[in-house]
């Protein structure tokens, strides 16, 4: 029986999506739950996975078309019907049975190889029993999601040395994260310190754009991504009347925090950051000036009871804020915990659309690539953000009963953009100095 993939509905008010990016073709085996293809909507992109195993024997909207929710985009035959959708080449049929055993690995072999075709192990231990028998089971554990793909790449990590704890020893997303965070001589110092440097994270080079020859220019379409982010930023822009103030902030308390506890963390598999600590100081500041927490609309102030802070992360194509949801029920580290699942869904694609909804305030983190301060755009509806900059050691002025003496100290710029509309600047830089006074007197619940 065939199986039909349709455009899933990523939302109550989403009634469309754009195909991205087929990560499976025609005549490709697929198992069940399996990256099939990757969709942008208005809200957040995402893989679709596949809903049957079988074969991908037909696609019906291509990369870039926009179909409704609920749309047929593919269709998927089971194991017993992959023959049927190519009746055009009859004359190949009568080859298939004289197929080498090697080459039944190639084509036959999936997760479920043991259990759906046994005869391929059986065939693999007649016909040269040790090294097939090894080949077979590589090509097991290197079988895994274009992502698992995409990382190893990136990463120059051999997927065959990882022991997979998927279906038949598949490599998963978190076999090779957990891979690449052991102890290594050179690399594992970087995590830690990731946040503070100029460049955190490395980075694939990107591509340079290829010009026909002679040519000075080359078109490139938007991405769906691209466009929803032009679309949204012109509109705030058009929508709020921006103002934006900055203050320098001593980070000293949060350093240390963070270098107290930063181990004990990780051994809960959790990375110590400095935007739990930020969130946890905005959190105080929303209670005390709740109209930053606020929307609005042509006659209404729209006050909201939760804290749901949108943290904006960068991704190679492009933008995307995912929500913390009740972000004031959190410590320190549940919400160092809840970020980096946000962060590692948003990057892989993963984020359901109640992941990016019901934002009341928005924190964007520029410094993490070695930026002095940004400006950031408001991120609609709401009326206000936050921008954080790069926290780097600097010789500042201290003050004491005892006199003024310099110090190092890690510094940082915070920026408030706030809708003057709705928010006066005196208001404004009174939460800003609640934030600052939460951060450098290191008052957090751990």
């Amino acid at each position: 029986m065939a199986h039909d993939v349709v455009m899933p509905q990523m939302g109550e008010s989403i009634a469309e999506g754009t195909v991205s990016k087929w990560l499976k073709q025609v005549g490709d085996k697929v198992d069940r739950d399996e990256p099939l293809l990757e969709i942008s909507t208005d809200k957040v992109d995402a893989e679709i996975p596949s809903p049957a195993a079988g074969t991908l024997v037909e696609i019906m909207a291509k990369e870039g078309d926009t179909v409704p929710v609920n749309a047929v985009v593919a269709r998927i035959a089971a194991d017993g019907e992959a023959a049927a959708p190519a009746p055009a080449a009859p004359a190949k049929q009568p080859e298939a049975p004289a197929a080498t055993a090697e080459t039944a690995v190639n084509s036959q072999i999936t997760d479920d190889a043991e259990t759906v075709n046994p005869q391929i192990t059986d065939d693999v231990a007649s016909a040269e029993p040790e090294e097939k028998v090894t080949s077979l089971d590589e090509r097991r554990r290197t079988k895994s999601s274009p992502l698992v793909r995409k990382i190893a790449a990136e990463n120059n990590v051999d997927i065959s040395r990882i022991e997979g704890t998927g279906v038949s020893g598949r490599v998963t997303k978190n076999d090779i994260l957990d891979f690449m965070q052991q102890p290594k001589p050179a690399a594992a110092e970087k995590p830690a310190a990731a946040e503070p440097a100029p460049a955190p994270q490395a980075r694939a080079p990107r591509p340079t754009p290829q010009f026909a020859e002679g040519a000075t220019v080359r078109l490139e379409p938007l991405t769906v991504m691209r466009k929803r982010i032009a679309q949204h930023m012109t509109q705030s822009k058009q929508t709020s009347a921006h103002v934006h103030t900055v203050f320098e902030i001593d980070f000293t308390a949060v350093e240390k925090l963070r270098r107290q506890n930063k181990d004990a963390y990780a051994e809960r598999s959790v990375k110590l950051t400095y935007m739990p600590f930020i969130v946890q100081a905005v959190i105080a500041g929303l209670r005390e000036f709740p109209i930053l927490n606020a929307s609005m609309d042509e006659s209404n102030i729209i006050y909201h009871r939760e804290f749901n802070i949108g943290i904006a992360v960068a991704l190679e194509w492009g933008l995307i804020v995912p929500v913390l949801k009740h972000a004031d029920e959190l410590n320190i580290l549940g919400a160092s915990r809840a970020i980096n699942d946000l962060g590692e869904r948003a990057r892989s694609k993963k984020l359901s659309p109640e992941d990016v909804q019901g934002g009341t305030f928005t924190i964007t983190n520029p410094g993490v690539f070695g930026g002095l301060f940004g400006l950031p755009i408001i991120n609609q509806p709401q009326v206000a953000i936050l921008g954080v900059g790069g926290i780097k050691k600097r010789p500042v002025v201290v003050e004491t009963k005892d006199g003024d003496f310099i110090a190092i100290r890690s510094m940082c710029y915070l920026s408030l953009g706030f809708d003057h509309r709705l928010i006066d600047g005196a208001i404004a830089d009174q939460f800003m100095a609640r934030v600052k006074e939460i951060i450098e007197k290191g008052q957090f619940t751990m």
